[in-house]
């Protein structure tokens, strides 16, 4: 002991003889930073041009990028959410799905996506001059841009604002291509599910983000016919959200319901989630994750509209999460966690669109709508429509994200977005004054329709017939863990079955099902 006392005591001083020693060389160097900045009396205006512009281009790249890496970690948050919410049989299925999705779409996004969205795009100003690379939009007369044809790989890009913009609207396009996971989760193959990453992210997502974010026809709805701004978008409602709901809703009902959602009587039985605390730390992942993903949408540093987008996100969310959480527990006596949870979820949607050009009342409404309203959808969704949505992404995101194209022209009060697409003057909806930027909302919605479910449908019915969407029932009931991913997620735990692991005679015939009753035959 009387040892380590003495070997502490020495450490300390010489601890202390080297700090004495060395307080000269800390006194060299400058502890403020005043330095840094203090003019010395030549610089010329050119100089002080030159940093003025790195500063500002320096803060909005290192927005963008930050912003951007945060988006990415939306897919830990889907991947939880959507796997708590789904049966622990398919829990490595359902998780690697999420993760190998972000893989296929980046993949697919650099390849053709990114080259359809934006290669007439002329870039974002907020990123330096180099966007001007990006000029390449077929047109239709009379009509507008229907896509961009430069930057396949990128080629022909070789700038830092243009691979900014890429980085940054890549993982905006993964969402999408996630989103129809959730309701087509428990039956898809994997394998097929590879092929419709590759769909969206190369098709389907590209040509819609052209017409609304990349300068194509639904954009210019103002500049050339007069309605509003054209449509109006400002982080996704409609490119990111309304569009992978629309896939979710096809790809839902061309799959089919899982084996025994449906008796014969057409009544829904629950499956309930194995595992509601991920799915409920995953919501809370995304919600945080969703500050960056709106105020990211500014592009710019500088703007200061970021504070509104932020705080309009938060209300809209919270709001959302009570409204369902108390919808729930006056109409069935209990707080359902898996409703509040989706219940915020819609609000975060609703208000990706509008979340710039509104107030805080405003956010307010448009969330407590989308928290009642989500919890209407599902019910009915499932009820009346009977399609089996084992997540609920097609009433958050379709549904929602619908709501929230459409808030835009009600509540757009004209404090912001002048000389967005185009047009003067603030983006202004109905109750402040002007119906022409809702009509332009309604447009969007017809087109989400008509090219995001319409087409994908078709889609989906092409794939299902030349390559198949389902697994076999057998592998259904008895998990797709070992038979799709050759690994089980929680292999020292005994898994519980029950009446819903097995078919039944009280189930409701599945005609998707029915290919695979004649190759038993």
């Amino acid at each position: 002991m009387k040892r380590l006392v003495k070997i502490v005591s020495t450490m300390l001083l010489v601890g202390m003889l080297v700090s004495i020693f060395a307080i000269p060389a800390f006194a060299a160097g400058d502890p403020t930073g005043a330095s840094y900045v203090t003019p010395t009396g030549t610089e010329t205006l050119s100089d002080v041009a030159t940093q003025a512009n790195k500063a500002y281009y320096g803060a909005n790249f290192t927005w963008v990028m930050i912003t951007g890496f945060m988006v990415f970690f939306f897919q830990c948050g889907f991947a939880m959410v959507e796997t708590g919410f789904c049966r622990g049989k398919n829990a490595a299925h359902t998780m690697t799905m999420n993760f190998m999705v972000f893989l296929i779409g980046a993949v697919g996004y650099f390849l053709v996506g990114f080259a359809i969205q934006f290669g007439g795009s002329g870039g974002a100003v907020g990123l330096g001059t180099g966007g001007g690379v990006l000029d390449a939009m077929l047109k239709i007369p009379g009509l507008g841009g229907i896509m961009g044809y430069k930057g396949f790989m990128l080629s022909g890009t070789y700038d830092a604002g243009v691979y900014a913009l890429f980085f940054f609207q890549m993982v905006f396009m993964d969402t999408t291509v996630t989103i129809p996971t959730g309701s087509m989760a428990e039956r898809v193959k994997y394998s097929a599910y590879v092929i419709i990453a590759f769909f969206i992210s190369m098709i389907l997502y590209p040509f819609f983000g052209n017409w609304v974010w990349g300068g194509g026809f639904l954009a210019t709805l103002g500049s050339n016919f007069g309605l509003g701004h054209g449509v109006v978008d400002f982080a996704g409602s409609a490119v990111v959200h309304s569009m992978g709901g629309m896939i979710a809703l096809s790809g839902a009902i061309v799959i089919g319901p899982r084996i025994g959602k449906f008796k014969k009587d057409g009544t829904a039985r629950s499956f309930p989630g194995h595992n509601i605390p991920m799915a409920i730390i995953g919501t809370i992942i995304l919600f945080f994750c969703w500050f960056s993903f709106n105020a990211g949408s500014t592009l710019n540093a500088s703007d200061f509209r970021l504070a509104i987008v932020a705080t309009n996100t938060m209300v809209a969310g919270a709001i959302g999460g009570v409204a369902a959480m108390f919808y729930m527990w006056i109409k069935y006596g209990k707080p359902d966690p898996s409703m509040t949870a989706n219940g915020a979820l819609a609000g975060l949607v609703a208000i990706t669109a509008p979340c710039a050009f509104v107030n805080g009342i405003s956010a307010f409404i448009i969330g407590l709508i989308a928290g009642i309203l989500v919890c209407v959808a599902v019910k009915f969704v499932e009820d009346k429509m009977k399609i089996d949505d084992p997540v609920g992404a097609i009433s958050v995101h379709c549904v929602n994200g619908v709501w929230g194209v459409i808030a835009v022209g009600l509540f757009a009060d004209g404090q912001y977005g002048d000389g967005l697409n185009g047009v003067t003057g603030g983006v202004t909806g109905l109750f402040f004054g002007s119906a022409s930027q809702l009509y332009a909302q309604l447009i969007a919605v017809g087109v989400l329709i008509v090219w995001g479910f319409g087409v994908s449908f078709v889609f989906f019915k092409v794939l299902d017939k030349f390559w198949g969407l389902r697994v076999s029932p057998e592998v259904e009931l008895a998990g797709l863990d070992v038979p799709e991913m050759g690994v089980l997620a929680y292999p020292d735990t005994q898994m519980t079955t029950s009446e819903l692991d097995y078919d039944s005679e009280d189930n409701m015939e599945i005609k998707q099902l029915a290919r695979f009753k004649v190759k038993a035959k």
